[in-house]
């Protein structure tokens, strides 16, 4: 694990670095761990004034959770294992959250799934020119998780139903939009920014670098999301773009296609729970876990691993199509888990 991830203090900052490259630095449960306890660490400690959050390469910030382990167990009938993984995980997420510290995520290339979890929550997150986020979940049978769907509630329209269903990638400037990030700063000038981090442990760095993040195109999509994406449910949704002739509409009906209709549908109906100023990450972290409790048993999650990462033939066989998920499905994944339910309290491994 000490070649997966580097943890150190330096100067008046207390860092954290993804150290996997070649695995997009994804995050597997150890580092997760091991990222809890520094945090645990340095809440006291007078000498670290703020956290720092970045990684190794190019390509990735962190592309999403390390999922091999949670597969083999599912398979072999052991859902234990995932369920405390899960929980572990979110506990993590929550702590960041509610962080008493300044935060700061360096955030380049992909950010997805597991890898938004460990940075969009913080108080201060940097994108640069490659940056790449989304939670492209629906797509595996699960849902946006690791608060994510808290994050898809805030966006502002329709923009949470869009990004949470069809996982659409956000550049820069998109996912300032979107509430994912805050600043653009260029890559040429992280270097720089890290150094002053350190050396003074306040972040006025950040907005003295940043700068205005090259335009992407989600804007000039909001009409039509914002139309086609506000219905109740995900049938109400697909009805819409069904009924509309235009590039964008049949683009997401093909991406649509291609995704969990179970998990989708549970999205939608997370997103719209939790819209409004009552939601915060504990509700949205419960309510995920009462999906992600159950995905392997009673999800899509071990046929869309299948499909995408150990066959990769790209073809699941999902447990409902787009035109016959009953809407009992969504209402049973969603359930309260009563004396199973997330606490995001330490537990013995």
């Amino acid at each position: 694990m000490s070649g997966d991830i580097h943890i150190r203090r330096e100067g008046r900052a207390g860092r954290i670095t993804l150290t996997r490259p070649k695995a997009l630095n994804a995050l597997s449960y150890d580092m997760a761990l091991a990222i809890e306890a520094a945090l645990d660490d340095w809440r006291d400690d007078e000498n670290v004034a703020l956290v720092l959050i970045d990684a190794e390469g190019e390509r990735a910030f962190c592309a999403g959770g390390d999922i091999q382990q949670l597969y083999d167990t599912g398979r072999a009938g052991d859902f234990a294992y995932g369920r405390r993984f899960w929980a572990d995980e979110y506990r993590l997420n929550a702590k960041i959250a509610r962080y008493p510290k300044p935060y700061v995520a360096l955030m380049q290339g992909f950010v997805m799934g597991g890898g938004v979890g460990v940075s969009c929550h913080g108080s201060h997150r940097v994108v640069c020119e490659s940056t790449q986020i989304a939670m492209p979940e629906c797509g595996i049978g699960l849902v946006p998780d690791v608060g994510g769907s808290l994050l898809l509630a805030r966006a502002p329209g329709r923009l949470g139903e869009y990004l949470g269903t069809t996982g659409a990638r956000m550049g820069a400037s998109d996912s300032i939009v979107a509430g994912f990030a805050d600043v653009y700063v260029p890559d040429l000038k992280w270097s720089d920014l890290t150094g002053r981090l350190i050396e003074t442990g306040t972040t006025e760095a950040i907005s003295e670098l940043s700068e205005t993040a090259p335009q992407d195109g989600l804007s000039a999509l909001r009409p039509e999301i914002d139309a086609h994406f506000g219905g109740e449910t995900l049938h109400d949704i697909v009805n819409s773009l069904r009924a509309t002739d235009s590039d964008f509409a049949r683009e997401t009906l093909r991406t649509l296609a291609r995704n969990s209709p179970l998990s989708m549908a549970c999205a939608v109906e997370m997103i719209h729970r939790l819209r409004g100023t009552s939601a915060d990450i504990v509700r949205a972290l419960g309510l995920e876990y009462r999906f992600t409790y159950r995905a392997m048993e009673q999800g899509d999650f071990l046929e869309g691993i299948r499909a995408a990462i150990i066959d990769k033939d790209r073809n699941p066989k999902w447990k409902h199509g787009l035109d016959s998920l009953p809407g009992l499905a969504v209402s049973q994944m969603l359930m309260p888990l009563g004396k199973n339910a997330l606490t995001l309290e330490e537990t013995s491994i």
